[in-house]
């Protein structure tokens, strides 16, 4: 009942007052806002953890998610950035449109274009919603202070030249949807191709890093695997895991372990356990959607050796 007395002045809701009611709102208005961020921040974190925990970010023997990992690339040396929410090293500065823009564009918070070595045109197929959950989760990030070291080339406006001439020719960019798949072979591929991102390693590229994409998923030697390692075929033929049972690929994407009880290596072994979060925190169905997935794709004979 609410009732307006001339004397008090104030309108009263049974015995409480406007303005207490009016507080009561404000408070639980923010506590729902503070709900919905950490749902975001939990949906962000899996989705980090699905992007391999952006392991390419971690150096082994370093801070998590600082940066400083040294890449080779053709005609040099580039070091991934700090992820952290450092404010002059890291994320901390920069808006949500800045880590947006970085992370399906390429751009660099002053403008400049990031090396292609960054996955930016698998990630631009993230659908909106896992990128905005990403971002909130990215300003979780305890700050670590730790500058990148610069690029190292002998190659003349590599950045600002080749590195968009490449894109012109080889680049690949998409249109994401508002929201993903949420289940079934469509939730697969689009787990593999624009979070997981598997493609970028396992499909062989030429010597200046262009994707050979008629070999999509059917592994590199160690002449042209990432950091000089061998890159197994994951494609269903008898030289890749055609043998495979959908479930024992997903076991291998949260554990590591192979069917034989071998155990993967190398940056794999950072996707799925070298940084505070991996594949091995994917749910076990989204695990087999990507199972599901890699077993749709065509078989392709190709023992990497």
């Amino acid at each position: 009942m609410i009732v307006f007395s001339t004397s008090a002045a104030r309108f009263t809701y049974g015995s409480a007052s406007l303005p207490g009611c009016f507080i009561a709102l404000a408070l639980a208005g923010a506590a729902h806002a503070q709900t919905g961020n950490q749902e975001l921040v939990a949906k962000g974190e899996y989705i980090f953890s699905v992007a391999a925990g952006c392991a390419c970010h971690s150096d082994p023997k370093g801070t998590p998610h600082s940066g400083a990992r040294r890449f080779p690339i053709p005609f040099g040396t580039v070091y991934s950035t700090n992820l952290t929410a450092d404010k002059e090293t890291g994320l901390g500065g920069w808006t949500d449109q800045q880590i947006a823009d970085a992370i399906t564009k390429g751009l660099g918070r002053d403008g400049v274009k990031i090396l292609p070595i960054m996955p930016y045109g698998l990630y631009s197929g993230m659908a909106q919603d896992d990128l905005n959950a990403l971002i909130a989760f990215l300003r979780t990030l305890k700050p670590a202070r730790k500058p990148t070291p610069e690029l190292q080339t002998s190659v003349p406006m590599l950045r600002s030249v080749a590195a968009q001439g490449w894109l012109k020719a080889f680049g690949q960019f998409f249109t994401p949807p508002a929201t993903a798949p949420k289940s079934g072979i469509e939730r697969g591929k689009y787990l593999t191709e624009h979070v997981a991102i598997c493609g970028d390693c396992h499909t062989p590229r030429s010597s200046i890093g262009v994707p050979n994409r008629s070999m999509y998923m059917a592994g590199a030697g160690k002449d042209i695997g990432p950091l000089g390692e061998l890159v197994p075929n994951i494609t269903p033929d008898e030289t890749g895991i055609g043998t495979w049972k959908r479930e024992e690929i997903a076991d291998l994407l949260i554990t590591g372990t192979k069917p034989d009880l071998d155990y993967v290596r190398g940056l794999m072994y950072d996707a799925i356990q070298g940084t505070s979060h991996g594949y091995r925190n994917m749910s076990r169905a989204d695990a087999l959607a990507i199972a599901d997935y890699i077993k749709s794709i065509p078989a392709i004979k190709n023992k990497v050796k």
